[in-house]
């Protein structure tokens, strides 16, 4: 047998393998490589004894520890279902002061009602609960049927002109759609509106539509236009308005008296996650901006 090549210059056998004039060299691999190569293999072997590991025909080998991560997550979401609801009890009963004076209680009902929100509200009210038109700005204070924890729950509750047989109503008619006024009269009902709402308007209309308004809508709005939360009449002297504060728009709702719907939500909900969402609405509410448009005394 011939004597193995070795590299001139580090005196290593080589493989005999030779690439473009560079002769690849024969060194041993690193001990600490090989340490811990070995210690990987006795490691696999002892993980197959004591944890899952194996597949068969129908089933795993489960092990010596019995170990199960299925097992763990089905303890912990046990352990979370059983905080959860002593929270939901605790929540269900409290007051918005005893809410406020708990920071856990109120953290955990804002994270729920964040929650929900998303889900299921934001679709219509938008992401941040700044609504659109037709659907209530949730981030002022301005509440047609009422802002406080008590109201805002109830009406979450019930909705508006749901099917929930104690729900919210209120009915706007359709003073043009069903004749009961006409163009002309909507016309300067429309100017009475805007200076109501603290714009300037054409002097003359308003004065005409002055008894329209006795006689048609101050029975609902009150003679000052300032509404009625009672009753989910909103307020025509302040600056926000479900759709839309142009002279067109507040011409289009007389003439059509719209009137949107708000589902019920008693029957999806737990009355804890209904308090939770009235919590996060209640929190996160004030100081939204109103409608566009100079506002001068007519």
């Amino acid at each position: 047998m011939s004597e193995p090549e070795r590299d001139e210059h580090s005196g290593v056998e080589t493989t005999g393998h030779e690439w473009d004039g560079i002769r690849e060299l024969d060194n041993p691999l690193p001990r600490w490589w090989l340490w811990a190569f070995y210690a990987s293999i006795v490691f696999s072997v002892i993980y197959w004894v004591l944890m899952p590991a194996w597949p068969g025909l129908h089933g795993y080998t489960h092990g010596t520890l019995n170990q199960s991560d299925r097992a763990v997550v089905a303890r912990e979401l046990q352990a979370l279902q059983a905080d959860r609801r002593q929270r939901e009890v605790v929540l269900q009963t409290a007051s918005l002061e005893q809410i406020e004076r708990d920071p856990e209680l109120q953290a955990y009902a804002l994270a729920v009602g964040g929650s929900v929100f998303g889900d299921n509200c934001a679709s219509c009210h938008g992401v941040g609960g700044g609504g659109a038109p037709g659907y209530p700005n949730l981030r002022d204070d301005v509440w047609l049927w009422g802002g406080s924890l008590d109201e805002i729950e109830h009406t979450i509750r019930v909705g508006v002109r749901s099917t929930h047989a104690d729900t919210r109503i209120s009915l706007m008619p359709a003073f043009g759609r069903d004749g009961i006024l006409s163009g002309a009269q909507i016309g300067d009902l429309s100017e009475y509106v805007v200076a109501l709402s603290g714009r300037t308007a054409d002097r003359a209309a308003v004065g005409r539509a002055q008894p329209l308004y006795a006689d048609n809508c101050a029975v609902c709005h009150g003679t000052g236009g300032t509404g009625d939360v009672t009753m989910g009449v909103p307020n025509l002297t302040d600056r926000e308005w479900l759709y839309g504060s142009t002279r067109e728009a507040i011409r289009g709702q007389i003439t059509n008296g719209r009137n949107g719907v708000m589902p019920t939500w008693e029957d999806r909900f737990s009355p804890a996650v209904v308090k939770a969402l009235a919590v996060y609405l209640y929190v996160n509410a004030g100081g939204g901006e109103g409608a566009e448009g100079e506002t001068t005394p007519p």
